[in-house]
């Protein structure tokens, strides 16, 4: 075989070839065109599909401190809560729930339709108390409803359970920020929350154990805010 023919055959194959190539190209496209490997399927279950069930509770309260406090949970007790000043960037910060008082929460919300076209805020003049807003997110439905002043029980003790949840927030940052930078008021923090225990304003105290255990057994504080902690725990069932 000469020379031009072994190149007359090699050109008539890659000529052959080319139409092969462009079906093999093609033959991955659907009707409209796309790439068949471009068409994943959807983001199946979104992450709005696959986020839980939650209620929110907020209240703004300008001159107020704290001014701004906002608390979620979603149904399996895992929560955050943002509890700044105005002014101050949004900071939430995580915490647990648990099962007991998640499943009060929801059935509460429940007993208020979710917050969906009820009406909680009195209808007649009553001072500026700051503005509550409930929020209920879940299964594709929202619902929230907000007032200054309401009468409805069931709407009270929900939103005394989420003052509870914020107090007891607030104590555990006041004492860590105490022991850390002022020794001194520590026992100042103590006997005020003393005051919020004996009151049951706290929604769930056992979640202060921890930091309470620390002041406690700390020697860098003083004798009276060490035996005040001592004192917490013990009425906490939780006597060293």
């Amino acid at each position: 075989m000469n020379l031009r023919r072994v190149l007359v055959l090699v050109l008539l194959g890659a000529w052959i070839g080319l139409p092969c190539r462009a079906a093999a190209q093609t033959s991955g496209r659907n009707a409209s065109g796309k790439s068949s490997e471009a068409v994943a399927p959807p983001a199946g279950a979104s992450s709005a599909d696959q986020a839980l069930p939650a209620i929110t509770y907020r209240k703004i309260f300008k001159g107020s401190t704290p001014e701004y406090v906002e608390i979620k949970v979603d149904e399996r007790g895992a929560a955050t809560y943002d509890i700044r000043q105005l002014d101050d960037r949004p900071n939430p910060q995580p915490f647990e729930v648990s099962a007991a008082l998640t499943a009060k929460i929801f059935s509460l919300a429940a007993a208020l339709h979710d917050f969906s076209g009820v009406q909680l805020n009195v209808r007649r003049l009553i001072a500026n108390l700051g503005e509550k807003t409930f929020r209920y997110e879940g299964g594709g439905r929202t619902g929230e409803v907000s007032f200054n002043y309401t009468v409805n029980p069931k709407a009270n003790q929900l939103m005394g359970i989420f003052e509870g949840l914020s107090l007891e927030d607030q104590y555990i940052d006041q004492l860590r920020r105490s022991m850390r930078y002022d020794p001194l008021g520590v026992n100042d923090v103590l006997m005020r929350l003393e005051s919020d225990l004996e009151s049951n304003a706290i929604a769930e105290p056992q979640v202060l154990v921890p930091v309470l255990k620390k002041i406690a057994s700390s020697p860098q504080l003083l004798d009276i805010a060490r035996d005040r902690a001592r004192q917490i725990l013990v009425a906490l069932g939780q006597a060293r």
